[in-house]
Formats: structure tokens, sequence, C-alpha cells
């Protein structure tokens, strides 16, 4: 890239303060100026937004192609929204109306703000993070072929130096290492402010160290170049000898403090640094103490002009928290928000007339406002959302596995490799991912037929050495599957990257990932931002509940389901037989590609138990819709057995103990307790808004809309009758279902964590066995 001319320079340097004022009045306006009806602080984080324009400036319209992707920091998501609104794809509407039903959002979001936002942030440390499995997804579409060499692009992060403190980073630090990540680079805005205090100062040294030994160049832009010349002057080391030992609050303060109080600290502390003293004002020496390299045009343009290549690259950028704003360095600047004659003030040393704040070139005279337009046109960013490809792939009919008695889990795997064989546009985006589990989540006879991916070839040693083992895993530019360590944070990121290539790089893949079940929890956060994202993929977790049996407490999961039930963009289903996991995989990867689609969660199960013998297809669609009756119920039935997932067998033992002794005793599959909690929920919602007019019905049957699946299912039942509920899960997952039309339910389920044992003494001590089924039913009819 050829370097920038000086005019360039100085047209990046008022650019710098247009973003900074944009941003500054965005947040004003939201908090003094537009009407609030409930008195509530809006907020919004002026002085991080000021830390960071001179860094964005440079990037956006400068160093960026149109091919680049940046996950921005979240607390200068307004910064992000100045720049489109420069470049024309941002409206005064949006910007008016920032965090206010429908305007832009606090923290950049790809799926409700109306730029083009590449990654959504807010949750401190997963923008960053994300940005290295979005390298190494681009480097998987080059390798196989779907991607063009000149359509790739760097992935970009900015984050905040309080963001180092995550752990997710330092986690994905790791995986990339392993896998050799390119075109990536993470810039830090250093102004070692986080929102309660000033950083540590002995971490700084660290970051070099621990990013240098993962294979990361590490740049860091300390000094301005006003500094730097000053260094040279007399006096010039013992200045810089100070900078380079006073502590983080110390130059905080200062900051805050100005130049009389750098004068006399100085002069105390330095005296052989009088000279540059004695040659400069207050202000000019203000201006210079605080001449960071990540405020420094020049130097943030020749740091990103020498980074041209695919190394990985931090840039360590020192700033100012609230550079050019009143409160610049003080402690408790986080969210703090200028007053109105603070803000006149600003605008009025901006030169911006008043009643002119929020047009674009306001304050800046004829030729610096053409300069500023030339350098804005010339940016090469995307102005407008990407079209997102849907339906690239058609969806075979997936047929089960044969066999009279199977587990959900190995048929999953029979399933992928019967793909694998067939091959097929389908089965060529599959690309697999698990966290040290592949083998023992039954992904291994997949990656034995479509390899490990790697850039480079990775031979495998121990079938060349003749050593007998089933997995026979070699790593090649054309392989489906990326290894990933014991991290499920680094899973849900991994599939997040993956779920969003149609997005990043217009191709889209079908990401399958595998964890063990109760180990969702450890990446709850990261599987959050993903379906936030509306990321498309596939989780399958296994094996799930007490019916892991031996595993104990530690391996065993209670509450998978009700997380699915509170995670929008996530479908649960909990097959019980293979035939039914067939129809949600093909169900899955149809709605991973369909435009009012989402991603779906499959739970799981090792136990292996007999299959049914279906009369037709009939079952089917309901399945779909989250449940189906394996028994009918007869007109206006007593009861009926609700269960769900692993425990079929124990439900259909009890339904066959009653089945004479209470004629039309129903028997309800629940595939998934979410999608028909959603729609019921749904339909409750709706009847508020479409009330029932005289002889339509009435609001408890919600007159007026369509009536929800699972209030058709149990409309057949008595409206006295008494439900039992069952899942290897907590009772709360299937117990709402008493609450559709009033009917009484028992729920069976785990409420605490589970001992070690055979499935017989775990399934009586929990109450999941037939005997407590049968119990629980009559109990409801006597009682």
């Amino acid at each position: 890239m050829l370097k920038k001319t000086a005019p360039d320079l100085e047209a990046l340097r008022l650019l710098d303060d247009r973003l900074r004022w944009l941003s500054a009045w965005t947040i004003h306006n939201a908090n003094h100026l537009r009407e609030s009806t409930d008195g509530l602080k809006v907020g919004g984080h002026q002085a991080s937004c000021a830390s960071m324009t001179a860094i964005m400036a440079a990037l956006y319209f400068h160093a960026l192609g149109p091919n680049d992707k940046v996950a921005v920091k979240p607390h200068a998501g307004p910064v992000l929204h100045a720049i489109h609104y420069l470049l024309g794809s941002q409206s005064l509407e949006q910007l008016q109306n920032f965090r206010g039903f429908g305007g832009m959002q606090s923290y950049p979001s790809r799926t409700k703000d109306k730029i083009p936002v590449d990654f959504s942030t807010g949750s401190v440390g997963l923008g960053v993070a994300i940005t290295a499995f979005a390298s190494l997804i681009q480097d998987y579409l080059l390798a196989h072929g779907i991607m063009q060499p000149e359509d790739t692009g760097r992935m970009v992060a900015l984050m905040g130096d309080a963001e180092l403190d995550e752990g997710n980073i330092y986690e994905c630090l790791i995986e990339a290492y392993k896998h050799d990540i390119r075109n990536c680079w993470w810039i830090v805005d250093y102004n070692r402010q986080s929102l309660d205090a000033t950083t540590a100062d002995r971490m700084f040294r660290r970051f070099d160290e621990i990013f240098a030994s993962c294979g990361w160049r590490v740049v860091t832009l300390k000094y301005g170049k006003l500094l730097e010349a000053a260094f040279a002057e007399k006096g010039g080391e013992a200045l810089k000898a100070w900078l380079e030992d006073v502590s983080n609050a110390d130059y905080a303060a200062l900051t805050y403090l100005g130049g009389a109080a750098w004068r006399e600290r100085l002069l105390n502390e330095a005296p052989e640094a009088k000279p540059i003293l004695d040659g400069r004002d207050d202000d000019a020496l203000h201006a210079l103490m605080t001449n960071l390299g990540g405020h420094d045009m020049a130097a943030l343009v020749d740091a990103f002009d020498g980074a041209q290549d695919d190394v990985p690259t931090l840039f360590i950028a020192y700033t100012v928290k609230g550079q050019g704003l009143p409160f610049a360095g003080h402690k408790d600047n986080h969210a703090g928000l200028m007053n109105p004659g603070q803000i006149a003030a600003l605008r009025e040393r901006l030169g911006i007339a008043e009643g002119e704040e929020w047009a674009p070139y306001a304050g800046l005279g004829g030729n610096s406002a053409e300069a500023v337009k030339t350098v804005v046109e010339r940016a090469r960013i995307a102005r407008e959302k990407r079209q997102r490809p849907w339906n690239v792939a058609d969806v075979p009919a997936i047929q089960p596995p044969a066999g009279e008695e199977q587990s959900t889990q190995a048929a999953f795997g029979k399933i992928l490799l019967d793909l694998s064989r067939s091959g097929g546009a389908l089965a060529d985006r599959i690309v697999t991912t698990s966290p040290d589990v592949t083998v023992s989540t039954n992904l291994g006879a997949w990656v034995n037929q479509r390899g490990l991916f790697r850039r480079g070839e990775l031979p495998d040693v121990f079938a060349k050495a003749k050593i007998p083992s089933p997995q026979k895993w070699s790593g090649h530019k054309a392989g489906q599957h990326v290894e990933l360590g014991i991290a499920e944070n680094n899973l849900f990121l991994m599939l997040a990257a993956m779920g969003l290539a149609g997005d990043l790089f217009g191709e889209r893949l079908f990401p399958i990932g595998t964890v063990y079940d109760p180990f969702i929890a450890r990446g709850l956060d990261a599987l959050n931002y993903a379906c936030y994202q509306d990321a498309r993929f596939m989780l399958v977790a296994t094996p799930s509940g007490v019916t892991l049996g031996p595993e104990g407490g530690a391996h065993q999961s209670i509450n998978p389901p009700l997380i699915a039930m509170g995670q929008p963009g996530l479908r649960h289903y909990e097959p019980a037989f293979v035939d039914e996991l067939a129809l949600f995989m093909e169900e899955g990867f149809r709605l991973m590609q369909r435009e009012e689609g989402e991603s779906v969660y499959l739970r799981l199960t090792t136990r292996s138990i007999a299959q049914p013998v279906r009369a037709d297809d009939s079952w089917k669609a309901d399945a779909i819709a989250g449940a189906y009756w394996l028994r009918e119920p007869a007109p206006g039935a007593e009861a009926a057995i609700v269960y769900s997932g692993a425990i079929a067998p124990e439900a259909l033992a009890a339904w066959e103990a009653l089945k004479d002794d209470l004629p039309g005793l129903g028997l309800l599959a629940v595939t998934s307790p979410d999608l028909l909690h959603r729609d019921w929920s749904q339909r409750m919602s709706a009847r508020w808004k479409n009330p029932p007019r005289d002889g339509e019905g009435d609001r408890r049957n919600g007159g007026g809309g369509a009536v929800s699946h699972i209030e058709n299912l149990l409309a057949r039942l008595s409206r006295n009758a008494g439900l039992v509920t069952l899942l290897d899960g907590s009772p709360a997952a299937l117990s709402w279902i008493g609450g559709v039309h009033g009917h009484r339910v028992s729920p069976l389920g785990l409420d605490r964590f589970g001992q070690t044992g055979n499935l017989g003494d775990l399934y009586r001590y929990y109450r999941l066995d037939a005997d407590a089924v049968v119990d629980a039913v009559a109990e409801l009819l006597i009682g």
C-alpha cells in the first residue's frame, strides 16, 4: 500500500476531530436534548469514544480494504456510526435515536443496526476472539477453493485494554497459535483506564511477551511524533526516562490537571528536562505530554502501512481516555457525560456554529472540507450490508441407520458417515469441530472419511507406524474437521465464525459442533454471542442427563433444556429414536440456510434403546413442530404421560402397565420443549394484540389467532385430565405444559446432580423409572 501524503494526513487529523465531535454530540443529544419519558439516564461512553477516534480514522479512511472485517470496541460504537454517517450509509434519524427504540444500538450489532457491522460486540473480549476464528475460516474457504485469494481480507479487532483481562482472549490466543492463523490485527486502545480504576503498570511488558510467544508481531505506539522530536532536544533524555517510569495513575491525573501540573511535576522530578519546559507555554506542554502514539496520525499510518504482510499483529496504541474532552484522564470518566456548558465549549473550540451540530463537515473551511471529503470518498470499506446467501444446498432425505436397538449418539455418527460417503453440495460444505471430544461424541468416522483441516500436510504418524487404531486421521487442506483444544468457549466462537461465513465471505458453510451436554454451560456467553449475531450452526450435545450413569454428577446435565428454552435463535430438539434424529438433522440443515431459520441444538444420549416400528410418516410434521402422540389418547382421556428424550423406554413401560386399567391413556413424545413453549407463548401474546370479537371465542383460548401446537395436542384430553411429565433433565422444561389448558401435573425429572451407578439404580433413586410414573399417574387420578 502506498503511503499517504502530508495533505492526506492533515485530512485524517480533521477526521479524528469530526469523529470525536459526532460521537460526543450523538451521546449528548440522547442524554440532554432528546425528550425523556421515563427519566432514566440513556448513557453512552464519550471518553471511550474519544480515545479511539484517531485510531478509527486512520483505520477506516486509510488502512482498510474492501474485504477487511472489523470488530469494533463496544464502547466506541458511536464512532463507527459517525464513520458511516460521513460515508452516507447512516441516517441522521438513527444518530438522533441512539439507544432509543429502533435506533442505533448501544453497541455494534450485526442484526439490529442498519449499517454494515461485521461482528457484534458488547460481551467483553468475544468480539476480539472471534476475529481469530474468522481468520481461520477464511483460510479454510481459500484452501477448499470456495473463496479466491483476491477476495480475502484481514480480520481486525479494536479492543479496550481492559479487555485484556478477559480469559476468553487467551484461550483463543492459544488455539490461534495451534492453527497458525494469519491476516489478523488486534489493536489495543491502551488508555490504561478501566471502568473502576487505572490499570496495573506492570502488565504492559507481559502483553508483549505473551503475544510474541504465540507468534504475533507486537507493534507498540507509545509516543507520537511531537514527543519523539522532543526526546532529541536538550533535556529530552530526562523527559523520556521520566515518562517511562511514571505510573498509569499519575499520568492520568496529570492529564486531567493540565499544563501547569505537568510543569510543576517535571521540574520537581526531572529538572534536567527544564529546557523543554522553558520553550513551551502550559497549553503547548500539555499537548506535548499527551502526544501519544494512538492519537498521532502519522505514527498510526506508519504502523498500519508497516504491517501489510499476513503475520498476526498486536498494535498497542497508547491513548488518553477522553482525549480532547474536559474530563480526559479523570479516573471516573468511563461513563461520564459532558454537561451542556462543556459540550458548548467543545463546539466553539472546533468552530462549529450553533445549529450546525449534525452537519457532517461543520467547522471546516472550504479547502479543508474538500480535502476531508476526498479522503472519505476514497475509503474502500463496504457502505451497505452484504446480502446473506440462503438455500445454497439441497438437503437430501436423511435415512435413519438400521438396527432394532440404537443410541442417538451412535446414530448421529452413522448419519454423518453416510453423508460423507454420498458427497454432494451439503456434505462438501459441512465442517465439524469439537473441543477434544471428537471421538467420544462419534465424529470419528466422519473425520476418517473427510480428514482434519490443516493449511499444511499433517501425516497420521500412528498409521504410518502401522499402530492399529480405528482413527486414521491425517491433516490437509481438504480436511473438513477443525480440531480444538478442550475449551468450550472456543467451540462456540468457532461455531459463530463458521456460522457467519456466508455473511462475512459470501459463502455459507454448515457447521456442526459437538460437546458434552453438561459443558454447554462453560461457554454460555459465547453461545449467546453466536446466536445474537444470527450465526447458523448445529450443536450436538451428548451424552446427557443421569443416563450417562457411571460418569457421575460432574459429567451429568440437568438444565440444558432450560438454557435452550431461554436462548433466542437456537432451536432445541431432544430425539429419543434414531428416525427422529434423522428427521431433525434434515430439518436443521434446512433451518441453517433459511432466511427465517435459526441454529439447532440436538441433545443426544449414549443409551441404546429399542426402536419403534412406524405405520407411516404421519408423525413427522408434529415431531418437527415439537411433539406428537406416540400413543393416541381417547377423546376426553383422563390422563396422559408426557416424556422427552432418553427416558422413552420408562414412559413406554409405564404406559403398557397402565393401558388396561386406563383405556385411552395417551403417551405424548415431546421432541422440543423449546419449540412448544415458544409457539404457545407467542400465541398467548398474540391474543392481546387481536382480542376476540363477540361470538369468536374467549381470551383463554386466544380467539382470533392460530392455535398453538401444544394446545391442539392437549385438546384431545379432558379438561380435568392429569399429566405426568418425565425427562432426564429439569422437570421445569415440561411441567409448564399443565398451564396450557389448566391440567394437573406431576413433574418428574432431575433437580440435583447425579450419583454414579447403573441406569436401574439411578432411575429408581431419582424417580425416573416406570414405577415412579405409574405411582404419579395413580396419585393424580386418586388424589
